[in-house]
């Protein structure tokens, strides 16, 4: 019997991201300093006379305890950001960073695009605020630094202000950023990662500010079969994968088959991280298999 075994399918583990939810530190009312998350600098075409300085565009505020006005349902913790519609405003956060307390690095963000995983970012953010336009924009970005120190989109979401998806200012809505498969050749293999949130948002369109909120970022990890063994009638292998996933293995004899059409031998939930399986009826001249990820 021959037997070959399809792998790619992903599972989400977390990565600590420093002051994911702004907490750090603690706002009585509001702070435009806050840990871990540097601001993108001012721009040559922002004038500071007579308006916001361009350190007040970003900050931190205390969410309104419940039952008064403004306040956010889902807040994690008691904390969130603000970010004006502002074109180039923006906050980021990598291994070289620094914040308004730190003048040198200090490194806390040290995870890197692993060759072979994926990655995830999610973040809770509110639009509208303060009569921002319809129109306006703002990025979600996950990155690398280029060896001039440039930071350089692996992927980007762009967010588009509209009254239809941010109906009021008291809730986050969930966005996320999803990397693909790093692979060997990709220019950020093996870097750093790094988090940027930037607007923008068109000078015709200028004005009001978004909200963020509990920063995620999860790599994925492969699920793969090893340890093949054809006895007695019977195919056995090992299923890898991240503890408690859960997982549908399907069998085909025909490999170039779209997976729609392959059969189902069975779902299983990978308490451990490594489960033995078993193809009782493998009484084919060849046999082919594939772990699919469930939700």
């Amino acid at each position: 019997m021959a037997l070959a075994i399809c792998i790619p399918a992903l599972r989400a583990g977390p990565i600590p991201v420093p002051n994911g939810s702004f907490e750090s530190p603690v706002s009585i009312f509001i702070d435009i300093n806050f840990d871990a998350w540097q601001k993108t600098a001012r721009p040559d075409f922002y004038a500071e006379g007579g308006g916001f300085l361009w350190s007040q565009l970003t900050g931190a505020f205390k969410n309104p305890a419940p039952g008064t006005t403004g306040h956010i349902d889902n807040c994690v913790g008691n904390q969130a950001v603000w970010l004006f519609a502002v074109s180039e405003v923006g906050l980021f956060q990598d291994y070289e960073s620094v914040d308004w307390n730190d003048a040198a690095p200090t490194h806390a963000l040290d995870a890197r695009f692993e060759t072979g995983s994926s990655y995830e970012l999610a973040v809770g953010v509110i639009g509208g605020g303060g009569g921002m336009s319809p129109g306006a924009t703002l990025d979600l970005s996950l990155y690398y630094r280029d060896a001039a120190s440039n930071r350089v989109a692996v992927a980007t979401t762009s967010i588009t202000n509209s009254p239809s998806v941010f109906t009021n200012q008291t809730h986050f809505i969930e966005f996320r950023v999803r990397v693909p498969s790093v692979k060997p050749n990709d220019a950020w293999a093996g870097q750093h990662i790094g988090v940027q949130f930037l607007s923008t948002v068109s000078t015709n369109l200028q004005g009001g500010y978004w909200d963020l909120d509990d920063i995620r970022l999860s790599s994925m990890l492969p699920t793969f079969l090893t340890g093949l063994m054809a006895a007695n009638g019977q195919f056995t292998f090992t299923l890898e994968s991240e503890p408690g996933s859960r997982v549908e293995i399907l069998t085909s004899a025909d490999a170039t088959l779209p997976a729609a059409n392959w059969s189902s031998l069975g779902i299983t939930t990978n308490l451990t991280g490594s489960v033995p399986f078993t193809d009782p009826l493998a009484d084919l001249s060849h046999r082919f298999y594939q772990a699919r990820q469930l939700p």
